[in-house]
């Protein structure tokens, strides 16, 4: 129309995009045994040897057989492993984080105890960081590890375990961190009894590896 009907071309409108049906969960291949992950997360990260042998025992932790990455799998209420996050066991160069795809972010990795009290991380070894660095009486405590900050996981905790009164955000010492933590106070404080918990440092592993004594601030 615009060349008066001279050398013009019509375009074809574009196909509509037609979307993959979501793969289905699988947990990677398991490595024979468990070396790699246990000299990085003990001898590089500091975490308590008997902390991740919990969790290796609890098949919550493991090593993968292609890339020797940690693995920090998330169950449902039947057990059902239903969410994996990989993790480079590498205590050089970049980090490689990953949620296997097909996972339910509802159910990322946690340990649930029996008491009143849920304690809240961005990331599993900052987890099992706080709690080498809070060994007393851990195993009766909830914990969850939201692989990121979304409040889904949360929420789904919250809903299995009704003994839960208390919820302790121990989200980054960063911005996103704070964000995070505000904006889950905002959602759950009608219900429950909030506070925060601030690393010393960025996170609970800077806190664990650093030469001077770790200590956590409370916000309310």
């Amino acid at each position: 129309m615009l060349l008066g009907g001279e050398l013009g071309t019509v375009y074809p409108s574009a196909e509509e995009r037609v979307e993959e049906p979501p793969k289905p969960f699988v947990l990677p291949p398991a490595n024979s045994n468990m070396r790699r992950v246990y000299a990085y997360l003990v001898k590089h990260r500091n975490i308590d040897r008997s902390v991740v042998a919990h969790f290796a025992r609890e098949k919550l932790l493991y090593e993968d057989a292609d890339y020797h990455n940690a693995v920090f799998v998330g169950t449902d209420e039947d057990g059902v492993p239903r969410h994996a996050h990989k993790r480079s066991a590498n205590s050089f160069g970049k980090a490689f984080r990953l949620n296997v795809e097909g996972c339910d972010p509802r159910h990322s990795f946690h340990h649930i105890g029996t008491d009143g009290s849920l304690y809240v991380f961005e990331a599993p070894i900052d987890m099992l960081s706080y709690i080498t660095l809070h060994p007393e009486g851990w195993q009766s405590h909830s914990y969850v590890a939201c692989c990121g900050t979304s409040i889904q996981p949360v929420l789904k905790l919250l809903e299995r375990q009704p003994q839960i009164n208390t919820v302790l955000l121990c989200l980054d010492n960063d911005e996103a961190g704070h964000l995070a933590s505000r904006r889950m106070k905002e959602q759950l404080a009608e219900r429950y009894t909030v506070e925060r918990l601030i690393p010393a440092h960025k996170d609970w592993n800077d806190d664990l590896t650093a030469e001077e004594p770790s200590y956590a601030q409370v916000m309310q």
